[in-house]
């Protein structure tokens, strides 16, 4: 069964039991799942174009080129030149996403025993980062130009962090307790 349909048959009335919700409206949702690439080498355009097709393969969409929005000096950085890629992922690629994400790539870390629950920015929001790319069973060692790594947010509807956590848990994100 997939992860959306799950959603909708076992875990939305689980969480209106837990939650105590008298609506089905009321029930947190995903709403987006964004994910961000940072490129540490803006002098070499392979590495971007790397970035991008690597995103690619593992979101199944194509990534936007995210440009620097103003200079920074320090970082030898002007305006306008291109700094990483993203993708935001919405209904049925977002539950696809996410089921691999939970189910394939996070267990297959090295010493993985669940995931911090300090990461929710206070209105049900994920965001959790990944070392490396390496990590997608998409992507073999022979298409990485440079190991990066990405940053993951999934956005939800959730009001609180407890709303956010208990949907996550839900949908079989794996919290340290």
């Amino acid at each position: 069964m997939m992860l959306r349909e799950r959603f909708e048959t076992e875990i939305v009335p689980r969480l209106m039991k837990e939650l105590d919700l008298e609506n089905v409206m009321q029930v947190p949702r995903l709403e987006k799942v964004v994910i961000n690439m940072g490129v540490s080498d803006k002098d070499n355009p392979k590495i971007l174009e790397g970035a991008v097709k690597n995103l690619a393969k593992i979101t199944g969409q194509r990534p936007v080129v995210t440009k620097a929005r103003r200079s920074i000096s320090d970082f030898r950085l002007t305006a306008g030149d291109p700094i990483g890629c993203k993708v935001t992922l919405r209904r049925d690629r977002a539950y696809e996403f996410l089921n691999k994400l939970f189910n394939a790539v996070l267990p297959g870390t090295r010493d993985f025993r669940g995931l911090s629950a300090a990461a929710f920015d206070g209105r049900g929001n994920y965001t959790l980062g990944l070392a490396e790319q390496l990590t997608f069973p998409e992507v073999s060692y022979s298409d990485v130009t440079k190991v990066q790594g990405m940053d993951i947010t999934i956005v939800t509807t959730a009001k609180t962090d407890q709303e956010g956590y208990a949907l996550l848990k839900g949908l079989g994100l794996r919290f340290r307790d």
